[in-house]
């Protein structure tokens, strides 16, 4: 075996699970002159093994957005035990960003082309003061909803569509390609940045539901939806679309128009980043390394 084949053998394939407030970043995706998500991470691997691997995102979320487990791919050479690294990372890392795990895997595990799923959560505070220990967590909603409304309109969007009425034109992504990424995912969560009409745009959503919690400081609607992939803004304007049902202004039952129309035109507006949270993505099994091989 030669110098390279060894080199090349002795990089290790790391899987972190990474919860960040997003509110003070400038996203997730690496920008000049910009904090981010992404440049922590990298700022962070580099103080604790020399290394300054390139975390590669499970998809990008944009600024304001939240995560409770987005997940972040990366290779390196130094021999660390994975409970080390998380103790290590987390000592250096801002407090807004934690490493909730980390694990070696498989080689050619990858955090945004081996996702099989994604699950992202919208919160919508509807009383008329918003706690200000919420305010950066939650779109502080104060009209009048109608669960059932909200509910039959969450219907019509499980199954394979094409969610063109539901996407946004992505403002970063020359920037992105001029940096060097290769993530040109859109700003919600995987899959293709493209968007025009039978370019990527189809998506397949496996649930979609609306839930009401009652907290102490009040009523919060919550919604939950896992699927595929999803484009540029389409979780936010899925919300911003159902929350004009839910309040009266348009119908549940024209959802069916919406998504057939394919433009954005035909949908609501955008719903405020801070209410989004990537909750978790899925794999396919056979990525993660067995004990043995993992010491």
């Amino acid at each position: 075996m030669t110098e390279a084949d060894q080199g090349v053998t002795s990089l290790q394939t790391w899987k972190l699970t990474v919860a960040y407030d997003g509110t003070d970043f400038s996203g997730w995706q690496v920008q000049p002159g910009e904090k981010t998500v992404q440049g922590e991470l990298q700022g962070a691997l580099g103080r604790v093994t020399g290394e300054r691997p390139l975390p590669q995102g499970s998809g990008r979320t944009d600024a304001g957005v939240h995560a409770l487990g987005q997940v972040a791919s990366f290779e390196l050479a130094a021999p660390i035990p994975a409970g080390n690294l998380q103790l290590a990372l987390n000592r250096t890392l801002p407090g807004a960003i934690r490493v909730v795990e980390a694990k070696r895997m498989q080689i050619g595990f990858h955090a945004r082309h081996s996702a099989v799923a994604k699950t992202y959560e919208y919160r919508v505070f509807q009383e008329a003061n918003c706690p200000p220990f919420l305010a950066r967590y939650v779109h502080a909603c104060t009209w009048p909803m109608h669960l059932d409304a909200l509910q039959a309109a969450a219907g019509h969007f499980v199954g394979e569509h094409d969610f063109l009425s539901f996407a946004a034109t992505d403002p970063d992504l020359a920037t992105r390609r001029r940096s060097g990424s290769e993530e040109e995912d859109d700003g919600d969560a995987g899959g293709p940045g493209k968007t025009g009409p039978g370019k990527g745009t189809v998506r397949r959503v496996f649930s979609s539901e609306w839930k009401q919690v009652d907290l102490e400081a009040g009523r919060m609607l919550i919604y939950r939806v896992r699927g595929n992939g999803f484009l540029h803004h389409m979780v936010r304007n899925l919300v911003g679309t159902m929350l004009d049902v839910g309040r009266g202004r348009t119908q549940a039952s024209d959802m069916a128009g919406v998504l057939a129309a394919r433009t954005r035109s035909a949908a609501g507006p955008t719903a405020p980043a801070q209410g989004l949270f990537l909750r978790s993505v899925e794999y396919a099994e056979g990525f993660e390394l067995g004990d043995e091989d993992a010491s």
